[in-house]
């Protein structure tokens, strides 16, 4: 009689078992795709603001910004001459990212660089004194054993820059954006050598030329803040995006982050510097409206005076 009994109930939970695997399963696999499009969105954005980048340097800025959601710490580094000098780095503090700006690595001093420059190819490598400079570990902070990565940018058959990043490393998604870089930076070089000479001309300089060297870093620094805020913002809240943008409303559904990086934009980089621009204003309509200003919707207030 037990077993007998014992039976139904046994096929009973059999089935819900059953059931509950088929949830699990739909579940996981909306999951998964819900994180497929998500990286395909990171990296179609990231891409985008690189191919649009207007010169060599934006261009290293730019992929940096990309790649630092895909390593633990990255570093540019133009070569030049037998050296690999220091650009722009994220993952290190603010007194290390100054001196990087006027660091400078004899290749032959640094094996990992060396060899990604002469190999032409990602070089994974201990991130020791005699691999990547003592100035390169001091100024990173690595420890003992850690490993770097060293991401060759090819432009036009050689090797112009690096990109060298460390901790944990998402290696063919920063490959992906290395080569999306220096197809951009390819791209300028040939338009450039196509170009014919300039014919000198008493007009004055561009609003650009005009600006400081002081006036043009704080420039630089604030579109690079203002790619970064909306980075944020779009991965942090990438359903209200979506929502955002479906019902033409993007401030309104993100109105307390997007007002909280406005008053971080104002402060940072408009009261210091007459001649700023809301690279916020331009960042948001470009990157988290997609170019349509509109889906903003009606609340936006438009850029910051």
């Amino acid at each position: 009689m037990a077993s007998s009994a014992s039976t139904p109930l046994r096929q009973a939970l059999e089935e819900r078992l059953s059931q509950l695997s088929s949830e699990m399963e739909g579940m996981f696999g909306e999951a998964r795709e819900r994180a497929r499009r998500e990286l395909a969105e990171q990296l179609n954005q990231a891409a985008r603001r690189i191919a649009q980048a207007p010169n060599a340097r934006e261009i290293g800025a730019t992929l940096v910004d990309g790649a630092a959601d895909f390593v633990g710490g990255c570093a540019f580094l133009r070569v030049e001459e037998g050296m690999a000098k220091g650009d722009i780095a994220r993952g290190i503090p603010d007194t290390a990212s100054e001196r990087f700006a006027n660091l400078e690595i004899p290749l032959v001093a640094a094996a990992a660089l060396a060899g990604a420059v002469e190999s032409r190819d990602t070089v994974v490598a201990e991130a020791s004194p005699n691999e990547v400079s003592p100035t390169m570990v001091e100024l990173v902070g690595h420890d003992a054993g850690e490993r770097a990565c060293i991401f060759p940018l090819i432009v036009r058959g050689r090797v112009a820059a690096l990109l060298y990043g460390w901790g944990k490393i998402e290696i063919p998604v920063v490959e992906l954006l290395v080569q999306v870089a220096a197809g951009a930076w390819s791209a300028l070089a040939a338009a450039a050598a196509a170009a014919p000479p300039a014919v000198p001309t008493p007009e004055p300089g561009s609003a650009w030329e005009r600006l400081s060297l002081g006036e043009q870093q704080i420039h630089l620094r604030a579109q690079r803040f203002a790619r970064v805020q909306v980075a944020d913002i779009r991965l942090r809240e990438p359903e209200a995006v979506r929502s955002g943008r479906a019902g033409k409303n993007l401030y309104q559904t993100l109105e307390k982050q997007i007002e909280a990086a406005r008053e971080k934009f104002r402060q940072a980089f408009f009261a210091g510097c007459p001649s700023m621009v809301d690279y916020l204003h331009l960042e948001l309509i470009r990157t988290l409206a997609n170019d349509n200003a509109e889906l903003l919707g009606k609340d936006y207030p438009g850029p910051l005076l």
